[in-house]
């Protein structure tokens, strides 16, 4: 029951927070940036398994070790880390191989990323610690 618990409020601070940044604050800079490499729609399939494998991954790398040892700080510190690395590596790859790919998007994106990861594993931290 604990690592259900944290999974579901790591998914859903992470699931509002993405929503709201994607659907309100980033919208128009995705549309600026990347203007018809973007999908109309997008993938819903892709998005999906986007969102239940990464929050399994917040759960092995941050989640769970906080769970552990460490408590809501260190799921703060590891999310942050996780974050971090993948939206970096999604991101540099993306610069590294896609044309024009716009470098000011990236850091954004990367920066977005270790925020919304930290938040959803200290989130899924301090519900799973009350069980």
């Amino acid at each position: 029951m604990k690592l259900v618990s944290a999974y579901l409020a790591s998914a859903i601070v992470f699931l509002v927070m993405d929503m709201v940044w994607l659907g309100y604050f980033a919208l128009g800079l995705y549309r600026e940036q990347m203007g018809s490499l973007l999908a109309q729609p997008f993938n819903t399939a892709a998005a999906a398994a986007f969102y239940i494998l990464f929050l399994v991954g917040v759960m092995i790398f941050a989640v769970q070790p906080a769970l552990d040892d460490g408590g809501v700080p260190r799921a703060l510190m590891l999310g942050a880390l996780f974050g971090f690395f993948t939206y970096m590596t999604y991101d540099l790859t993306c610069l590294a191989v896609i044309r024009d790919f716009p470098t000011k998007l990236a850091l954004i994106d990367i920066a977005w990323g270790t925020v919304v990861t930290a938040l959803a594993a200290a989130a899924g931290a301090a519900i799973g610690s009350k069980f």
